[in-house]
């Protein structure tokens, strides 16, 4: 099998707006802590080749994914559907994927963008050559915490004790894979997998960075000159950091103990990563427009009624939180209803995409992934190592699970508001069985 990696620089220019932690909080960046890149692995067995590369970025749009693909065919004999594009969904990245209030997008970046991801993808095809792949599972603690079921936003003195774990660390992932590229004994490159918000650094951060996983896949870099690192988003849709929410000052100091556990954790899985069979591939990719709750016109106009009556309220001030919240619902609900009125179409498509690589199968969806979905996925799923990934090749919000999928908050209700598109219905049985048909295909592939 052979393996070429390579990247290339992402980071925005100083005084773009900083993604995450709206309504409308105008958080511009004012200083670059860490550069973003978009880092690519090209496997290729002489029959098929694909390329993964992760992006530190919240999310990217479909239409950056197919023009990502376009840059890439153009000049490598490679299919489209074996190009899968990951991000971090670091917070403390530009605003890149239309979201209300949460972030204005800088339009030269987003000209740019596809261009300097393509050329990641193209230099790692270009770097193809005879390696050896190695993989292993190991301990990853004191990172995440479940921000549904337990306690979230811990005092820092606790979580920054190195004997610090979460009441239940069950609900979270507490192992991490790891996967590392050797050629004539030299590491070449690396991928871990770990499912967990990076927002150490919150809302009252401003500056560029990739959170804890960004700055852990640097260090583990620097350690390894010329090896290149990936870091694939897991489940992390009710999970974060076990730093959250704290000062500008705080969060930043924290940043680098976080960014150090998980990076003593991926250090040992390279230490123990052992040779897997590595002369399988294969990939598929689905189209699917997935299900939504279909509210009738005159509920939609109820809520902007309620909107607009906070919006136009006597004395409202856009100091208000709540105020500028509502004007996210109402931009929402007049595009709604407009679409409506049009008769277009209120479940746009996306798509789920697999690549099988030996006994590693990365089955990947457009969205923050509740813990509980993973779960049931690798539980039935065919593949020996299957790994769910969220945040890849588009950004459509969060899956929540069974318990928290049908109700009025902020993964199930208010984030397809921020997004501007209708709930999902039952978005957890829809994306298990989409990812298993995933695992199914590619364990019949030839």
């Amino acid at each position: 099998m052979q393996f070429g990696f390579a990247k290339t620089d992402i980071t925005p220019r100083i005084g773009v707006d900083l993604c995450g932690f709206g309504p409308f909080r105008n958080r511009v960046s004012v200083g670059v802590r860490d550069r973003l890149w978009a880092r690519a692995m090209a496997v290729a067995n002489g029959a098929r080749t694909a390329v993964v590369v992760n992006c530190d970025l919240v999310g990217v749009s479909l239409a950056v994914t197919q023009r990502v693909r376009e840059l890439v065919t153009a000049g490598c004999t490679i299919s489209p559907d074996a190009i899968l594009i990951s991000c971090t969904h670091t917070h403390s990245g530009p605003a890149v994927r239309p979201l209300g209030g949460w972030g204005r997008h800088d339009p030269p970046y987003l000209e740019l963008l596809p261009g300097r991801i393509a050329a990641a993808c193209t230099r790692a095809i270009q770097a193809l050559g005879e390696a050896t792949l190695r993989h292993a599972c190991v301990p990853c603690e004191g990172v995440g915490l479940n921000r549904e079921y337990d306690r979230d936003s811990p005092p820092l003195e606790a979580v920054l004790d190195e004997a610090w774990r979460p009441a239940k660390p069950e609900l979270t992932d507490t192992r991490c894979h790891v996967v590392t590229v050797e050629r004539d004994g030299e590491l070449i490159g690396f991928v871990s997998s770990f499912g967990c918000h990076p927002v150490v650094c919150c809302a009252e951060n401003r500056y560029i960075h990739g959170d804890y996983c960004g700055v852990a896949t640097n260090l583990l870099e620097r350690e390894h000159p010329g090896s290149v690192g990936l870091f694939l988003q897991g489940a992390q849709g009710d999970v974060n950091s076990c730093v959250v929410h704290k000062s500008e000052q705080d969060s930043l100091l924290a940043l680098d103990v976080i960014a150090a556990r998980y990076a003593r954790a991926v250090r040992f899985g390279m230490a123990q990563a052992e040779p897997v069979a590595d002369d399988d591939l294969a990939f598929v990719r689905q189209d699917i427009a997935f299900r939504r709750n279909q509210i009738p016109r005159e509920t939609l106009a109820e809520w902007l009624a309620e909107a607009e009556a906070t919006l136009h309220a006597p004395g409202a001030s856009d100091e208000d939180r709540d105020l500028r919240m509502a004007m996210v619902h109402a931009g929402t609900l007049r595009s709604l209803i407009r679409k409506v009125d049009q008769g277009e179409n209120l479940e746009p498509t996306s798509e789920v995409q697999g690549l099988r690589i030996g006994p590693l199968a990365l089955l990947g969806a457009p969205f923050e992934i509740f813990q509980a979905i993973k779960n049931r996925v690798v539980q039935h799923a065919q593949a020996p190592i299957p790994l769910v990934l969220g945040l890849c090749n588009d950004c459509i919000g969060y899956a929540p699970d069974w318990e928290r999928g049908g109700g009025d908050g902020y993964a199930a209700k208010t984030v397809p508001m921020i997004i501007g598109q209708l709930p999902f219905d039952d978005i957890a049985t829809q994306l298990t069985e989409a990812l298993l048909a995933l695992d199914a295909q590619l364990a019949d592939s030839p």
